[in-house]
Protein backbone atom coordinates (compact mmCIF):
# COMPACT_ATOMS: atom_id res chain seq x y z
CA UNK A 1 0.00 0.00 0.00
CA UNK A 2 2.93 2.67 0.98
CA UNK A 3 4.87 1.63 -2.39
CA UNK A 4 1.11 2.42 -4.30
CA UNK A 5 1.09 5.69 -2.66
CA UNK A 6 4.73 6.23 -3.36
CA UNK A 7 4.18 5.75 -6.98
CA UNK A 8 0.98 8.28 -7.21
CA UNK A 9 2.66 10.74 -5.20
CA UNK A 10 5.75 10.60 -7.97
CA UNK A 11 3.56 10.87 -10.85
CA UNK A 12 1.70 13.58 -9.64
CA UNK A 13 5.18 15.19 -9.03
CA UNK A 14 5.84 14.12 -12.97
CA UNK A 15 2.97 15.49 -14.49
CA UNK A 16 2.81 19.18 -12.20
CA UNK A 17 6.69 19.69 -12.83
CA UNK A 18 6.87 20.72 -16.53
CA UNK A 19 3.79 23.17 -15.79
CA UNK A 20 5.92 24.87 -13.00
CA UNK A 21 9.43 25.07 -15.34
CA UNK A 22 7.37 26.77 -18.36
CA UNK A 23 8.51 29.91 -19.24
CA UNK A 24 7.54 32.81 -21.24
CA UNK A 25 9.72 33.47 -24.10
CA UNK A 26 9.36 35.15 -27.78
CA UNK A 27 10.51 34.00 -31.25
CA UNK A 28 13.08 36.11 -32.27
CA UNK A 29 12.71 38.54 -35.17
CA UNK A 30 13.37 36.39 -37.97
CA UNK A 31 10.57 35.63 -40.82
CA UNK A 32 9.90 32.17 -38.93
CA UNK A 33 11.49 29.41 -37.78
CA UNK A 34 10.73 25.66 -38.23
CA UNK A 35 9.25 23.40 -35.48
CA UNK A 36 10.89 20.15 -35.43
CA UNK A 37 9.26 16.86 -33.24
CA UNK A 38 12.54 16.35 -31.29
CA UNK A 39 14.98 18.30 -30.49
CA UNK A 40 17.81 18.56 -33.33
CA UNK A 41 17.20 18.79 -37.04
CA UNK A 42 16.72 15.14 -37.77
CA UNK A 43 13.60 15.61 -36.41
CA UNK A 44 10.51 15.96 -38.96
CA UNK A 45 9.52 18.96 -39.70
CA UNK A 46 6.02 19.78 -37.72
CA UNK A 47 5.29 23.56 -39.00
CA UNK A 48 6.77 26.78 -38.45
CA UNK A 49 6.37 29.67 -35.99
CA UNK A 50 6.42 33.16 -37.12
CA UNK A 51 8.84 35.76 -35.92
CA UNK A 52 7.92 37.64 -32.14
CA UNK A 53 5.33 34.48 -31.34
CA UNK A 54 4.99 34.15 -27.81
CA UNK A 55 5.66 30.78 -26.96
CA UNK A 56 5.95 28.81 -23.65
CA UNK A 57 9.30 27.59 -22.92
CA UNK A 58 8.93 23.74 -21.54
CA UNK A 59 12.88 22.31 -21.74
CA UNK A 60 15.99 23.35 -22.72
CA UNK A 61 18.13 20.54 -24.52
CA UNK A 62 21.56 21.78 -24.10
CA UNK A 63 23.41 19.48 -25.81
CA UNK A 64 21.85 19.64 -29.28
CA UNK A 65 21.28 23.41 -28.63
CA UNK A 66 17.31 22.81 -28.81
CA UNK A 67 14.40 23.86 -26.65
CA UNK A 68 10.57 22.43 -26.43
CA UNK A 69 8.17 24.79 -26.54
CA UNK A 70 4.33 25.08 -27.01
CA UNK A 71 2.99 28.31 -29.13
CA UNK A 72 -0.08 30.15 -29.49
CA UNK A 73 -1.59 27.52 -31.13
CA UNK A 74 -1.37 25.05 -28.87
CA UNK A 75 1.28 22.98 -30.57
CA UNK A 76 4.20 21.63 -29.10
CA UNK A 77 7.55 20.99 -30.63
CA UNK A 78 11.21 21.68 -31.01
CA UNK A 79 13.18 25.04 -32.19
CA UNK A 80 16.76 25.97 -32.39
CA UNK A 81 16.82 27.63 -28.97
CA UNK A 82 19.20 30.79 -31.19
CA UNK A 83 15.80 31.60 -32.08
CA UNK A 84 13.93 31.74 -28.65
CA UNK A 85 14.28 35.47 -27.04
CA UNK A 86 13.19 36.85 -23.46
CA UNK A 87 12.63 40.17 -24.98
CA UNK A 88 9.87 40.69 -26.93
CA UNK A 89 9.00 41.06 -30.85
CA UNK A 90 8.87 43.73 -32.89
CA UNK A 91 5.47 43.24 -33.90
CA UNK A 92 4.64 44.07 -29.96
CA UNK A 93 7.46 46.81 -29.44
CA UNK A 94 7.36 48.55 -32.65
CA UNK A 95 3.56 50.36 -31.22
CA UNK A 96 4.81 51.08 -28.08
CA UNK A 97 8.32 53.03 -30.26
CA UNK A 98 5.94 54.83 -32.31
CA UNK A 99 3.53 56.07 -29.34
CA UNK A 100 7.26 57.27 -27.42
CA UNK A 101 8.87 59.05 -30.87
CA UNK A 102 5.36 60.99 -31.25
CA UNK A 103 5.85 62.09 -27.73
CA UNK A 104 9.46 62.95 -27.79
CA UNK A 105 8.69 65.01 -31.37
CA UNK A 106 6.18 66.95 -29.23
CA UNK A 107 8.43 67.54 -26.47
CA UNK A 108 11.38 68.81 -28.71
CA UNK A 109 8.54 71.27 -30.48
CA UNK A 110 7.97 72.43 -27.30
CA UNK A 111 11.37 72.82 -26.35
CA UNK A 112 11.87 74.42 -29.73
CA UNK A 113 9.12 76.81 -28.90
CA UNK A 114 10.81 78.16 -25.41
CA UNK A 115 14.23 77.60 -27.06
CA UNK A 116 15.20 81.20 -27.04
CA UNK A 117 14.62 81.95 -23.10
CA UNK A 118 15.85 78.45 -22.08
CA UNK A 119 19.08 78.92 -24.06
CA UNK A 120 19.56 82.25 -22.27
CA UNK A 121 18.93 80.56 -19.08
CA UNK A 122 21.73 78.23 -19.36
CA UNK A 123 24.27 80.19 -21.14
CA UNK A 124 23.82 82.89 -18.07
CA UNK A 125 23.88 79.52 -15.52
CA UNK A 126 27.25 78.44 -17.83
CA UNK A 127 28.83 81.80 -16.96
CA UNK A 128 28.48 81.76 -13.64
CA UNK A 129 29.09 78.06 -13.20
CA UNK A 130 32.39 78.91 -15.17
CA UNK A 131 32.90 82.42 -12.67
CA UNK A 132 32.68 79.76 -10.04
CA UNK A 133 35.07 77.15 -11.22
CA UNK A 134 37.64 80.09 -11.90
CA UNK A 135 37.34 81.20 -8.28
CA UNK A 136 37.47 77.36 -7.12
CA UNK A 137 40.59 77.08 -9.01
CA UNK A 138 42.55 80.41 -8.04
CA UNK A 139 41.44 79.65 -4.49
CA UNK A 140 43.51 75.84 -5.00
CA UNK A 141 45.96 77.55 -6.27
CA UNK A 142 46.20 79.30 -3.49
CA UNK A 143 46.07 77.22 -1.08
CA UNK A 144 48.51 74.60 -2.96
CA UNK A 145 51.17 77.77 -2.59
CA UNK A 146 50.39 78.03 1.14
CA UNK A 147 50.50 74.29 1.43
CA UNK A 148 53.93 73.70 -0.27
CA UNK A 149 55.24 76.77 1.98
CA UNK A 150 54.29 75.25 5.29
CA UNK A 151 55.68 71.48 4.40
CA UNK A 152 59.08 73.61 3.70
CA UNK A 153 58.34 75.30 7.01
CA UNK A 154 58.01 71.72 9.42
CA UNK A 155 60.51 70.32 7.16
CA UNK A 156 63.49 73.68 8.47
CA UNK A 157 61.49 73.03 12.12
CA UNK A 158 61.94 69.20 12.47
CA UNK A 159 65.39 70.15 10.77
CA UNK A 160 66.53 72.28 13.51
CA UNK A 161 64.76 70.59 16.21
CA UNK A 162 66.66 67.64 16.01
CA UNK A 163 69.50 69.52 15.55
CA UNK A 164 69.05 70.91 19.05
CA UNK A 165 68.51 67.53 20.18
CA UNK A 166 72.25 66.57 18.81
CA UNK A 167 73.19 69.34 20.38
CA UNK A 168 71.92 68.90 23.79
CA UNK A 169 72.73 65.03 23.60
CA UNK A 170 76.27 66.36 23.04
CA UNK A 171 76.75 68.20 25.86
CA UNK A 172 75.30 66.28 28.42
CA UNK A 173 77.59 63.72 27.15
CA UNK A 174 80.59 66.44 27.65
CA UNK A 175 79.05 67.42 31.41
CA UNK A 176 79.02 64.03 31.90
CA UNK A 177 82.24 63.10 31.05
CA UNK A 178 83.71 66.26 32.93
CA UNK A 179 82.02 65.59 36.13
CA UNK A 180 83.40 62.03 35.96
CA UNK A 181 86.96 63.08 35.01
CA UNK A 182 86.88 65.42 37.86
CA UNK A 183 85.61 62.86 40.06
CA UNK A 184 88.42 60.39 39.14
CA UNK A 185 91.02 63.09 39.55
CA UNK A 186 89.65 64.01 42.37
CA UNK A 187 89.74 60.40 43.79
CA UNK A 188 93.57 60.20 42.91
CA UNK A 189 94.44 63.23 44.44
CA UNK A 190 92.42 63.54 47.63
CA UNK A 191 94.85 60.60 49.82
CA UNK A 192 97.70 62.39 48.99
CA UNK A 193 95.88 65.84 50.68
CA UNK A 194 95.13 64.03 54.23
CA UNK A 195 98.11 63.23 56.20
CA UNK A 196 98.21 59.95 57.83
CA UNK A 197 98.41 59.22 61.00
CA UNK A 198 101.34 57.13 62.51
CA UNK A 199 101.07 53.83 64.31
CA UNK A 200 101.78 53.27 68.15
CA UNK A 201 104.34 50.58 68.99
CA UNK A 202 101.67 48.86 70.42
CA UNK A 203 99.65 49.04 67.16
CA UNK A 204 97.08 51.04 68.40
CA UNK A 205 96.66 54.51 66.99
Amino acid sequence: MKQLISLLLLACAMVTMPAQAQQTRYISDNLFTYMHNGPSTQYRIMGSVNAGTKVDLLETNSSTGFSKIRDNRGRTGWVNSDFVSTQVGLKVRFPALEKELTEVKSQLEEALESGDEKTASLQNSLKLRNEQISDLETQNGQLNEQLMTSQAEIRELRARLDTQKDDLLMRWFTYGGMVAGGGLLFGLILPHLIPRRRKRNNGWA
